[in-house]
């Protein structure tokens, strides 16, 4: 599909014009990286990883990339939107190696470390450094790694914008390259403000990369202050999934929803399976009542310690797990590349955000499944996913009657999880209480009893 059939952005008209890329005819001719312009050394580096061909995406945006244009690119999740900065930017870095080249913002924590080992692959021949920036890890520790002047610093905005104003001696002013992966998903959890404040302290004269799945107004926006005539890569016309996923929706009472989940995974056992669920709460809720059935499930949300986080996600990796709950913290960006099957068990209130989350399977070629759950209150926005994608999905065959065999334990099991819910929630009161007394915060130094009248003395006494 060539690139300059992507027209779906109208609101385009009033910023500056935006080439399309008519680079679609040269994906037959152009079928090794070398052909691409990318430097020996690095193509080796692309041989020990097994990328033998580049994909659609990185066909069109690396030989632009090389010639120093900006690139905004648009291409369905799992279709390798990673080496298609990652490669530019250290063929860049090999012409003119320098400290603090590059900038790669991306929207979550876990995105941030997978693009930096990806970076550590391509570069591990030509020595480059990188430095993961990101929340819920010790900021000293940070600050030591900036301190040395990696090649690529790769974050998120927040953090970032903590280090640039606390870290002594740490600026982006020799900054050449600045990558947004996941755009939409940056500005979408409302870091508008600070993604303006890293704009205003690095260098005007830089190349800039935008790349996403899923283009919103937000990002044409960003795209007219941050980039000088970019040129724009479509290799997905509209919004769509892979060809090789199939996709199903199971229409049921929300009674039973937890209920048609078990049966779900009895049904397709054997595989690997990501589910979605929309709150924090609802993820761990669901992760201890598959644990209680028998299942290896294990939970990945924001109210996780980072350690924590990654944890799971390591686990799921090497199978350690089968079943994977997450919050959209997962939706975007994350390879995993067995993962066979992807349940919406909480369906996405942003139908963009159904694709990125289906995008999890049937990634780099393989096939795989995806499964939606719709309640009675879910109608209108199934309706809108099913418009958005351009398809009618066909619904799961269940067999009810085996469905409801299942009723009795899985009532017995949400009982426990609730149980265990509620005895972690006191637990965390509890050991925020003690610690009260002996961290650095102002209680400890009393001056909350103070304030509070000895309230908290009262509590220890009783």
């Amino acid at each position: 599909m060539a690139a300059s059939e992507e027209r779906d952005c109208p609101a385009e008209a009033a910023g500056p014009v935006v080439e399309e890329a008519v680079e679609g005819e040269t994906e037959e001719g152009a079928q090794t990286f070398k052909d691409l312009g990318v430097t020996d050394v690095l193509c080796e580096a692309c041989d020990q990883l097994g990328w033998t061909k580049p994909t659609r995406i990185q066909v069109e945006a690396i030989p632009l990339a090389l010639q120093g244009r900006d690139v905004i690119g648009l291409a369905e999740t799992g279709s390798g939107k990673t080496g298609a900065f990652a490669l530019p930017i250290l063929n860049a870095l090999l012409e003119t190696p320098r400290r603090l080249f590059a900038l790669v913002l991306t929207p979550t924590r876990e995105l941030a470390f997978q693009i930096a080992e990806q970076f550590e692959a391509l570069g591990s021949s030509i020595g480059v450094q990188c430095a993961v920036i990101v929340g819920g890890i010790d900021s000293m520790a940070q600050a030591l790694a900036l301190a040395k002047k990696p090649h690529v610093v790769i974050a998120t905005p927040g953090r970032l914008i903590d280090h640039l104003e606390n870290t002594k001696g740490f600026n982006l002013r020799a900054l050449k390259y600045l990558v947004m992966d996941e755009a939409d998903r940056i500005l979408n959890m409302d870091f508008e403000t600070e993604v303006d404040k890293i704009l205003k302290v690095i260098p005007r004269d830089r190349r800039t990369f935008l790349f996403s799945a899923t283009m919103t107004k937000k990002v044409q926006k960003l795209q007219r202050a941050a980039l000088k005539n970019p040129v724009r890569c479509a290799v997905s016309s509209k919004y769509h999934t892979v060809e090789k996923l199939q996709q199903f929706y199971l229409f049921i009472p929300s009674k039973f929803k937890d209920t048609y989940l078990v049966y779900v995974l009895n049904e397709l056992a054997g595989n690997s399976f990501m589910i979605f669920c929309s709150t924090c709460n609802n993820t761990q809720r669901t992760a201890l009542l598959l644990r209680n059935l028998g299942f290896t499930a294990i939970p990945l949300h924001g109210q996780m310690s980072q350690t924590k986080r990654l944890g799971s996600l390591n686990k799921f990796k090497a199978k350690a797990r089968s079943i994977l709950l997450a919050t959209d913290v997962a939706s975007r960006g994350l390879d995993i590349p067995h993962v066979d099957v992807v349940v919406n068990f909480d369906i996405p209130t942003h139908s963009k955000d159904y694709i990125h989350r289906v995008g999890r399977t049937a990634r780099a070629g393989r096939s795989g499944k995806a499964i939606t759950f719709v309640t009675q209150y879910d109608v209108e926005l199934f309706q809108r996913i099913e418009h958005l994608i351009g398809k009618k999905l066909p619904a799961f065959p269940t067999q009810d009657e085996e469905v409801m065999l299942l009723a009795e334990r899985v009532t017995e099991a949400q009982r426990f999880a609730r149980m265990e819910l509620r005895e972690h929630g006191e637990k965390k009161k509890r050991a925020r209480e003690e610690a009260g007394d002996n961290d650095d915060t102002e209680a400890a130094i009393g001056v909350r009893n103070k304030v509070a009248g000895g309230k908290m003395k009262k509590r220890k006494g009783r």
